[in-house]
């Protein structure tokens, strides 16, 4: 495929995503516009092709859906955290303690080093865990291929568990209003889109182009100051390029360098999803939450995926997102010292 001009390779990404996209939303899979452009973009990355999204447009996407999330979010979510912060605290040690216990494991049967196999297993945001891991001697290839590899399997298995979960109740395309007209509060909420990523990238916060906007934008709606409007045309664009951005980054050189502990890599991968997805069962056992909700809040996913299938799905956005977000300042700022951990005392 690298033989091909960019221009037929950008034809053929649209193309193929389009299609499998809409294929999906036909079947009323939560976040198809997500899953379809990633399967693509796995494929195509696969198959050699030289197409790369560009960093900005990432962060622009991440800010689309802070907005989007900022919709959702509420004072009222500060109290029920505060109110149960005993079971919140517990779900985010047990995360740790998950995250610490696969990535002992997959270093302790590989021959990964322990660095990269300690950022490669820590749930959060995966661009964040990417970053971070090549200022602690972890092979920041390997940790990226490790993470977006976890992402696939998440949101897959995600949208999946909320197909079934939800039936035809799921968000259908025949339900969406593509264009609706645009006033005064599309302008307000490019601007706060654009504020947010900047300040986000000025400041170096992890995640930031996707909770700052969130904070913001949930500000001025609980506050009564305007209504955010982010139509669903662009609500598609950036999902798509998200997952593109996930997809891509499956080149074959990379998979030949992973292939070798590429099956304790998916087992590692399978069993943290698994213990997150019994520390959902758990959740809904102490809490008044559906499972659903719950098993996207402890999903070991990045936070924009899973905001794109909260989004799709009939569940509590608001506690989804705070718990995903108090998961992953933990993990940030855990991860060097179990990193270190690891790398100490895993090899046999």
């Amino acid at each position: 495929m690298e033989h091909l001009s960019p221009k037929l390779q950008w034809t053929f990404l649209l193309s193929a995503s389009l299609l499998l996209g809409f294929i999906l939303q036909y079947f009323h899979v939560p976040a198809a516009l997500l899953l379809g452009p990633m399967i693509v973009g796995v494929a195509m990355g696969l198959l050699g092709t030289t197409l790369r999204i560009n960093k900005r447009l990432v962060i622009l996407c991440q800010a689309v859906l802070g907005c989007m999330i900022g919709q959702s979010l509420s004072p009222s979510i500060i109290d029920t955290l505060l109110a149960d912060w005993p079971v919140v605290l517990a779900v985010l040690l047990m995360t740790l303690a998950a995250s610490g216990l696969s990535g002992f494991l997959l270093v302790r049967y590989s021959d990964l080093p322990g660095p990269t196999g300690a950022w490669g297993s820590s749930p959060g945001g995966a661009s964040a865990m990417v970053a971070m891991a090549g200022d602690y001697g972890a092979d920041v290839r390997l940790v990226a291929f490790m993470q977006y590899l976890r992402v696939l399997f998440v949101a897959t298995a995600a949208a999946l568990v909320a197909r079934a979960g939800l039936g035809d109740n799921a968000q259908s395309a025949a339900a969406l209003e593509w264009f609706p007209p645009l006033d005064m509060r599309f302008v307000i909420t490019l601007g706060v889109m654009l504020l947010g990523a900047f300040l986000g990238q000025l400041f170096r916060i992890p995640s930031g182009a996707l909770l700052l906007p969130a904070l913001l934008g949930a500000t001025l709606q609980s506050s009564g100051t305007v209504m955010l409007q982010v139509p669903e045309w662009l609500l598609a664009g950036a999902y798509a390029l998200i997952g593109w951005t996930a997809g891509l980054r499956f080149t074959r050189p990379i998979f030949r360098l992973a292939l070798r502990t590429l099956p304790q890599m998916l087992a590692s991968i399978i069993g943290l999803m698994l213990l997150c997805g019994a520390m959902a069962w758990v959740l809904t056992q102490l809490l008044p939450i559906d499972l659903m909700t719950a098993y996207l809040a402890t999903s070991p996913g990045g936070l924009d995926t899973v905001a794109i299938i909260a989004a799709g799905s009939r569940v509590d956005m608001a506690f989804v997102m705070a718990l995903q977000t108090l998961r992953l300042f933990t993990i940030l700022m855990t991860g060097p010292a179990l990193a270190r951990f690891i790398s100490r005392f895993a090899r046999a």
